[in-house]
């Protein structure tokens, strides 16, 4: 028998890729999007179609499955697999070539979609199909589901949209197919002429989203031209390996117009959906108001909608929907199209948007669904499993009824939403499956609602595939015939079976291989399985505002993004591949590059904390152990400038840090260190009153403690007195509290995990800072986000802590809720700068842009990480992921700033990246209304 490392051998000697057989690439790619887990023998990276078929052939020859997998976002398992998993979006990533004239494009099948979509936007054109993850879904793993989308109601499935297909199957061979017997496997027409009769009246009554099985093995009729490229589509890898694909392009309406449509409930709008097909829109989209309680309120940082009468109509308008308890979202070629929508349906509100923003705003609620979904309205995660069954349109409204009740009859919650116009349904229910008695439940449900779904004429699968999750019910669906043809179909391509077995075909039970299962009880673990894969922080796409994930942008690797570290997390609590536990070097390595930079928080749609998970993870791996010299140095830094200051050596160790040839141990040597100040900012201030020359004292208002941080303390005192010049101007009563450096929010011993330290700090700084009798104004945004989120969760028990969190406020927040009638300078200057991580993560900007623009400050601080991130720029081994990441939004900034812009970034670390890498000085924002106040 061959074993695993005669596999890899063979492999590496084979193929111009890469091939991994560790534990690392293994864990990486466990799972999908999916509620499965399978382990694989290992990973490898074909870079063309030779490296794939030697692949292929190697592995047929060793009896070894393989899957192919693209991005991995998949939700019924089929992008795992227990042989060799080959990842197509390393190099076979290209659009090979673009025909404007003839509206095709050739690519290879780990192109990312918006990829091709950007590149055919320039020539009026767009891919018809777009799956919501499409800033990461490939157009191999699109294929491989028959994927849809929004649009497809007018565009089509993907099956629609592809001419030709290369193939390589499970020994090596090589097929192209299109339309025609061209191409086809040896046997594949006699099996279709021998079932002729089967397909004709054996297959269920066809509609645009059946989706499930071997679909479109009707393709093959000779009355419907053998199309072998489109019953290929939706084989979910069972068949072969895309290797190239000619997909056809559609025309862009330049100008489309977006209808919104109100009504009264959830079956109303979905009665309504098929009614607006004669309209030929481009999309008929249907939510409900449960899911504007989960999506809007994570898109649009609104909270959820009332229960009451009119709650739901309220929460609708406060993102700027019609009224009602459900809505429609009808995109139609042009505003008149739209307005004929408005008029002519019968809906209890209607809002025609042409605005191409306001627009976008609209639609990142419905986007957003595919992962703020897995969460019940009361916080519970909810996961796939009946993601995406179907209907026909006209049985919509009936059968949203009886599944709505089926999911009351086991004690289930889920958000249903969709694809209105084409019948397909998304939802995420709250199964338990963690337990057997929670498992037997889903696995009773599942059999109930595929007899539910069969009973209207539906698909098991109307848009992602089947995949374990549901290839085990389709014989309710096709029935004994139909199976046995599905049967030999597969075997007709693949006669050894080695292509993603277990799936569609002779497949896995849909309740084993669950990913719960392997992990303990614990709430880490329970934290870690909050990613469920979606791969929103696989997104190369730079601009905007959001964060997440800055190492994997600049890497690309998946172990440097969000889910692949909570992937490796979840291998490391399981112990089957990752074998080290705490100590393990594989998940270590992977959080190395992890800047704690929070943008997962917000920005992943589940709000998985990567940051604090490296912390708890940093706290253990080092426990008992001498840490790294970055620990103590950067990790004690508060510590040290304490000693420095009471030494009073701030001179020497700046004349220190200028002329010494070689850097600090345990500090980067392409970092310069920043200069001490000469005096700490409390000194200056004068701890308490606060008196200090050329700053009004405490003004008449609300009492108002500023917080003195380890950074304006020892670091940029200016900040500190310039804060105290605008809040007293605005009236406040400002205070500094008493004990300098004794107060700490703890957060460079969070960011190197020293969990112990950190509570002894955050006790010492409660102690010392006493009861406050106001808000605490906090002006470097990580130790305000250190301060609200991490203090309460490290000191639950101490009720002091969740008093100090609610207290908490940005200079703006703090400007705009006690003195909402100051009225700050006017600058009227252009702006550029870095929003920091933690500001957009943690506490919010609404109330910092509100002030910029009474200040009269023009433009926005870029988006994205600065990649400094505290300690972790300074740390050695870091220095290119730390200039990559400022490459990617802040430096070009910077470069193309207008004349006499202003340049603002309220953290010091992005300030110093700013000094360092774009040589210009950044201010605080109290520093540059300080200065107008002076001027």
């Amino acid at each position: 028998m061959t074993t695993p490392g005669e596999v890899e051998r063979t492999l590496r000697a084979e193929l111009r890729g890469e091939v991994d057989f560790g534990a690392a690439a293994r864990a990486l790619v466990t799972m999908d999007a999916s509620n499965y887990r399978r382990v694989p023998l290992g990973v490898v990276t074909p870079r063309d179609a030779d490296d794939v078929a030697a692949a292929l052939h190697v592995c047929a020859e060793a009896g070894v499955p393989v899957v192919p997998r693209g991005g991995g976002t998949s939700i019924a398992g089929q992008a795992t697999g227990v042989g060799v998993v080959l990842d197509l979006t390393r190099h076979m990533n290209a659009l090979l070539s673009v025909d404007p004239a003839a509206r095709t494009a050739v690519v290879q099948p780990g192109l990312v979609l918006d990829r091709l979509r950007d590149a055919v936007r320039p020539h009026g054109l767009t891919f018809g199909p777009d799956p919501s993850t499409h800033s990461r879904c490939t157009l191999g793993g699109m294929i491989g589901n028959n994927a849809c989308g929004a649009h497809s109601v007018a565009w089509g499935t993907t099956a629609d949209n592809v001419t030709e297909l290369a193939v390589t199957t499970y020994a090596g061979t090589a097929h192209r197919i299109g339309t025609g017997w061209d191409g086809a496997p040896a046997g594949l027409r006699e099996l279709v002429g021998a079932h002729l009769g089967l397909l004709r009246t054996g297959m269920p009554p066809a509609f645009s989203r059946r989706i499930s099985g071997y679909g479109g093995l009707d393709a093959l009729l000779p009355e419907r031209g053998v199309r072998l490229a489109q019953a290929f589509c939706g084989s979910e890898g069972t068949l072969g390996v895309v290797t190239e694909a000619v997909v056809r392009l559609v025309e862009l309406p330049p100008a489309p117009a977006l209808a919104v449509l109100g009504y009264a409930d959830e079956s109303a709008a979905a009665d309504a959906a098929a009614g607006l097909l004669p309209y030929g829109p481009l999309t008929v989209e249907g939510m409900a108001e449960d899911l504007l309680g989960t999506a809007a309120g994570a898109t649009a940082g609104r909270g959820a909608p009332s229960g009451a009468a009119g709650g739901a109509g309220r929460a609708g308008r406060a993102v700027g929907l019609p009224r009602g308890r459900a809505w429609l979202f009808v995109e139609m070629p042009d505003e008149g199209g739209a307005r004929a929508v408005a008029r002519g349906a019968d809906a209890l509100d209607t809002l025609v948007v042409t605005d191409p923003a306001r627009q976008r705003a609209l639609w990142r609620i419905r986007e957003d669904a595919a992962g703020t979904a897995t969460r019940t309205p009361d916080g519970r995660m909810a996961w796939p499993g009946w993601e995406d069954c179907a209907v026909p349109p006209a049985r919509l409204g009936a059968y949203l009824r009886e599944f709505r009740a089926l999911l009351a009859a086991h004690g289930l919650r889920g958000t249903p939403y969709g694809h209105f116009g084409e019948g397909c349904v998304h939802v995420r229910i709250d199964f338990d499956l963690a337990s057997a008695s929670g498992v037997a439940r889903f696995r009773a449900f599942s059999e109930e609602l595929a007899d539910l779904v069969v009973a209207h004429g539906g698909s098991l699968s109307g848009e992602h595939g089947d995949g374990q999750a549901r290839a085990e019910l389709l014989p309710k669906m096709y029935g004994p015939d139909v199976i046995r043809l599905f049967g030999a179909y597969k075997d007709v391509w693949d006669p050894a079976g080695g292509m993603n077995p277990g799936t569609l075909v002779r497949p896995a039970r849909l309740d084993e291989n669950l990913r719960f299962e392997v992990l303990p009880a614990t709430p880490f673990a329970r934290e870690v399985a909050r990613c469920v894969g979606v791969a929103k922080c696989r997104t190369t796409e730079a601009g905007g505002p959001g964060v997440m994930c800055p190492s994997y942008r600049a890497t690309g690797e998946e172990q440097h993004s969000t889910r692949g570290r909570a992937r490796l997390l979840h291998e490391m609590l399981a112990g089957e591949i990752v074998t080290g536990g705490w100590r393990s070097p594989e998940v270590a390595e992977a959080l190395d590059l992890c800047l704690g930079c929070k943008g997962c928080l917000s920005d992943c749609p589940v709000g998985v904390d990567m940051a604090s998970y490296k912390s708890e993870f940093l706290h253990h791996h080092w426990a008992g152990r001498i840490r790294p010299l970055a620990h103590y140095t950067l990790g004690g830094l508060p510590g040290w400038l304490r000693l420095i200051t009471r030494l009073r050596a701030a001179g020497a160790v700046n004349a220190a840090a200028r002329h010494l040839p070689l850097p600090l141990p345990g500090l980067a040597r392409e970092r310069a260190l920043p200069q001490l100040a000469k005096r700490p900012f409390t000194r200056g201030a004068g701890a308490g009153a606060g008196a200090v020359a050329g700053v009004p004292g405490p003004g008449p208002g609300p009492a108002v403690t500023l917080w003195p941080d380890t950074f304006t303390e020892y670091l940029a005192p200016e900040a500190g007195h310039a804060a105290l010049r605008v809040l007293r101007a605005a009236g406040l009563d400002v205070t500094v509290p008493r004990g300098g450096g004794r107060i700490c929010c703890g957060l460079t011993y969070l960011s190197t995990g020293r969990l112990d330290r950190a509570r002894k700090v955050l006790r010492r700084t409660l102690d010392t800072l006493g009861e406050v009798p106001g808000p605490v104004t906090v002006l470097e945004p990580s130790c305000a986000a250190a301060l609200r989120t991490d203090l309460p969760a490290l000191l639950p028990d101490d009720p002091r802590a969740a008093r100090l969190a609610a207290a908490v406020r940005t200079v703006a927040e703090t400007l705009e809720e006690y003195a909402p009638a100051w009225r700050p300078p006017r600058l009227d200057r252009p702006l550029v700068g870095q929003t920091h991580c933690h500001q957009h993560a943690v506490l919010g900007d609404a109330a910092d842009r509100r002030l910029r623009e009474r200040a009269g400050l023009v433009g926005e601080p870029a988006g994205g990480c600065c990649g400094l991130a505290g300690n972790f720029g300074f740390e050695p081994g870091h220095h290119e992921v730390s200039v990559a990441c400022a490459e990617e939004q802040l430096l070009p900034s910077l470069r193309a700033a207008p004349p006499g812009a202003l340049v603002q970034a309220d953290g010091f670390s992005c300030r110093t990246q700013i000094a360092q890498l774009g040589g210009v000085r950044a201010r605080h924002l109290v520093e540059l209304l300080a200065e107008g106040l002076a001027d």
